[in-house]
């Protein structure tokens, strides 16, 4: 791990992919570094395995440029907001020490998705404590680091957002992203059993989500954010 402006967290494999792909593609265009953080191997899923969702996260992040890709296997679906997760999470936050950290919807159907958007943000705050002990991948002890905010994306539920990000240039590419994860999405010769994400009709919806979050901003297509304190700017006409 490398240090990076941006560190995206999610819960499965996949999470990212779906709901910031686009603000990360954004954010690598402009110049900004990007790291990624699964929680978990995402190992409960109807479709594929822990090994080949790897493996496609593994490519993905590849393909999206990002400076690294780690995982902590917490236990897909039994991964609590307990003293052993908060401290791996910090562990990879000094490891890398963001500006920024993104992470699960607070409220979604999924309950993972809620329980790591309560950790990271958890992990985020306990990172700055100088009184926590960790270690870092160098068996070196780690310095105190606290990012500057916590952002959660939005995921299945329609949570209004507080600031949304303009994808319109990078809905293609996030769609490709998305595509990566062959064994999750919509594969019209895939054999194995049906789940709620794995309908052409649920790409679609991404789309769909994108346009409705796009539109009140004037994009033709954005990504929607929830934000733990008042977002400020120096500059009203930074403001479109």
């Amino acid at each position: 791990m490398t240090k990076v402006d941006l560190l995206a967290i999610g819960a499965h494999p996949d999470d990212v992919e779906l709901a910031c792909s686009g603000t990360l593609l954004r954010h690598l265009g402009l110049g900004y570094t990007v790291g990624l953080l699964d929680l978990t191997l995402g190992e409960l899923g109807t479709r594929g395995s822990a090994e080949r969702r790897t493996a496609e996260a593994m490519e993905a992040a590849r393909r999206m440029g990002a400076a690294f890709r780690t995982q902590l296997d917490l236990g897909d679906g039994f991964f609590e907001v307990e003293e052993s997760a908060l401290k791996a999470v910090v562990q990879v936050i000094r490891a890398c020490q963001p500006t920024l950290v993104l992470a699960n919807a607070p409220l979604d159907r999924h309950p993972d998705h809620a329980r790591g958007a309560e950790l990271v943000k958890r992990a985020a705050f306990l990172s700055g404590l100088r009184r926590i002990e960790t270690i870092g991948p160098d068996g070196l002890p780690q310095e105190a680091w606290r990012p500057k905010a916590t952002y959660h994306y939005i995921q299945d539920e329609h949570l209004k957002p507080d600031v949304v990000v303009d994808i319109s240039d990078y809905l293609e590419e996030k769609l490709a992203l998305i595509k990566t994860f062959r064994s999750q999405f919509y594969d019209p010769h895939s054999d194995e059993p049906d789940s709620p994400i794995s309908g052409k009709d649920f790409l679609e919806f991404i789309v769909a989500r994108a346009q409705d979050m796009g539109r009140p901003a004037g994009y033709a297509y954005a990504e929607g954010w929830i934000v733990n304190r008042y977002p400020g700017v120096q500059d009203l006409m930074q403001l479109d």
